[in-house]
């Protein structure tokens, strides 16, 4: 998704309490990150930040970790963090001075920018990642650019490196979502469940809310089928 430079973006995201700026330096320790050691999640490509906005605030007893590239998209995913904590009343610029001041609720989410093709740069063993979330990511549906794709072979032997756990993906491209399964099985990774239509699955996420990203919503109002599937690595 493409987004407008947003000139604000950089200054909210070095002065926000929830922004981790060198995500290298956490490497194997990203549990120092967190009030409370918890189960660790990561979602990779957050854009707008709403699923995990609204993930995280439901979810105490779990640390989530929200990356992107953008700092634009960074900087709105904040804005609907603190909307969805209720430290601010929208997304627009004004705060009001005791909402600022609330920040200190958000404590089981990290929001950080890095480049997710070398995100083994960021991510160890000791960081005990039990789940990945891929949500409706770029396709890249010309050949020469499928090793850009975060299900490609190269991105899932990346995981590998340092998911226990399982991966929950959701695309609305066909394509994409037929040579993912095939990417899985290639690196080893056992297809728990799989739909072509998750609209008509009750309990898919192992019982879990499905939150719909802003994305899925749009899909869904067009009529366009959401696939799905979640894979795990076993270490």
């Amino acid at each position: 998704m493409r987004m407008k430079f947003k000139p604000w973006a950089r200054e909210e995201l070095e002065t926000s309490p929830f922004y981790i700026d060198n995500p290298q330096n956490y490497k194997n320790k990203w549990k120092t990150s967190f009030e409370k050691e918890q189960e660790l999640h990561i979602e990779l490509g957050c854009g707008k930040g709403n699923f995990i906005a609204e993930l995280s605030k439901n979810n105490q007893g779990t640390n989530y970790i929200a990356i992107d590239l953008i700092d634009a998209m960074l900087g709105m995913a904040k804005r609907n963090v603190e909307v969805s904590y209720g430290i601010r009343k929208s997304t627009a610029k004004e705060y009001v001075e005791d909402e600022i001041k609330k920040q200190e609720i958000i404590k089981n989410l990290k929001l950080t920018r890095y480049d997710i093709s070398n995100i083994a740069d960021i991510f160890g063993k000791d960081d005990n990642v039990k789940r990945i979330y891929i949500n409706f990511c770029n396709p890249w549906p010309r050949g020469k650019h499928h090793k850009k794709r975060l299900t490609h072979e190269r991105q899932l032997n990346q995981y590998k490196e340092f998911l226990d756990g399982e991966i929950f993906f959701k695309t609305d491209d066909d394509n994409l979502f037929e040579d993912s399964l095939k990417y899985f099985d290639r690196c080893d990774y056992e297809i728990k469940k799989m739909s072509r239509d998750l609209a008509s699955e009750n309990g898919f996420w192992n019982e879990e809310e499905n939150i719909e990203t802003e994305h899925e919503k749009m899909f869904k109002a067009e009529g366009i089928k959401i696939k799905a599937l979640i894979a795990i690595n076993h270490n």
